[in-house]
């Protein structure tokens, strides 16, 4: 039988007791305890190579590496650790009543106390923008954002700076954000509400996107130096926070977008460790599109990312790339392990 623990119980648990209410109330969505019965092993169904396991309820008798034995009793001080926490992790086990167990994924914890640390840090830091108190903001900085986009894959060392360089503001409902054919000059982050993506064809406004709380825009005109390719719009009341194009750049760009010579991309292809990602057009495509490759226009990528493969990785091109790039950093901003080819297809029939 599989429930929710409770917040009181998260707040007796080292060391994520110091996570902020709201981080560990989102915890409490995430995870789930799990029973077994007297006499069963629980730990050969919550391996601990990947994740904290908490004794919560009932007696557990644990075999160490040494032969040696151990009685742990939920609720214990010893059992606010996890299980092998304090000492070597044991061996085996053996429930002595009816336990529950807690298994909390290392990963998620980790970048969970690393952001709540620094956010702390960032909220006595003086600003001129609206004080923005990071530490609350699980809206914008969510688990599945910090743990599948791009803010999963930052060097710490770039996330202090990043939430000193973030602008946040209130929008209003009914209020336009980027329009159509300008020039891009923000990363955008939705701390609450939602938006709409429209598009212009054939002369009709078409909305082809809903965003909402912890989703991002506006990347696309920044990485691939052109024009807005849509208007976003306030569907609701909301909050966003925005980040200038040289602190874009610096912060989130570099780290992330990895260009790869034809060359190395050609080698990767040929072994099946990665596979083209064509971004033109679909008739582009069909006139020179690499053997093997995927077609998906840049203006398609976002749909298509319940269509790709996560345990993939994928080399974006174009002809410049100018597309490739943008389509790579989407991916990238999204989980995927992605790459673009350094010069695209018009330098490779220069090489």
């Amino acid at each position: 039988m599989m429930s929710h623990p409770t917040i009181a119980q998260l707040q007796c648990l080292e060391p994520i007791r110091g996570l902020s209410s709201l981080r560990l109330e989102e915890l409490v969505r995430l995870s789930q305890c799990a029973c077994f019965s007297i006499g069963v092993d629980p730990l050969l169904a919550m391996p601990q190579s990947k994740q904290f396991v908490y004794l919560l309820v009932g007696e557990l008798r644990l075999i160490l590496p040494d032969g040696s034995m151990q009685i742990l009793v939920g609720g214990c001080d010893e059992a606010h650790w996890p299980i092998g926490y304090k000492s070597a992790a044991p061996r085996a086990s053996k429930a002595i009543t009816e336990v529950v167990l807690l298994g909390l994924d290392f990963d998620l914890l980790d970048i969970m106390m690393t952001w709540d640390e620094l956010a702390v840090v960032a909220d006595a830091a003086p600003s001129e923008t609206e004080p923005a108190a990071w530490s609350t903001m699980s809206g914008a900085f969510n688990a599945r954002m910090l743990t599948s986009s791009t803010l999963s894959q930052l060097p710490a060392a770039h996330i202090h700076e990043l939430l000193q360089r973030f602008q946040r503001f209130p929008v209003k409902r009914g209020e336009c954000i980027v329009s159509e054919g300008e020039a891009g000059e923000y990363y955008y982050l939705i701390e609450s509400g939602r938006c709409v993506v429209s598009k212009h064809v054939g002369g009709v406004s078409l909305e082809i996107a809903e965003l909402k709380p912890g989703d991002a825009f506006g990347e696309e005109a920044l990485v691939a130096d052109t024009l807005r390719n849509a208007s976003v719009t306030m569907k609701t009341d909301g909050v966003l926070m925005r980040l200038a194009k040289p602190d874009f750049v610096e912060l989130l760009q570099e780290p992330l977008l990895h260009p790869i010579a034809r060359a190395a991309a050609d080698t990767l292809v040929a072994s099946g460790k990665a596979r083209w990602l064509d971004v033109r057009y679909p008739a582009e495509f069909t006139e020179d599109g690499l053997p093997g490759a995927l077609n998906v226009p840049l203006n398609e990528i976002r749909a298509a990312f319940g269509l790709l493969d996560r345990s993939r990785e994928y080399i974006a091109y174009c002809q410049s790339g100018r597309r490739s790039s943008a389509a790579a950093f989407l991916l990238a901003q999204n989980g995927f392990r992605a790459s673009w080819l350094k010069g695209g297809l018009a330098q490779g029939e220069n090489a």
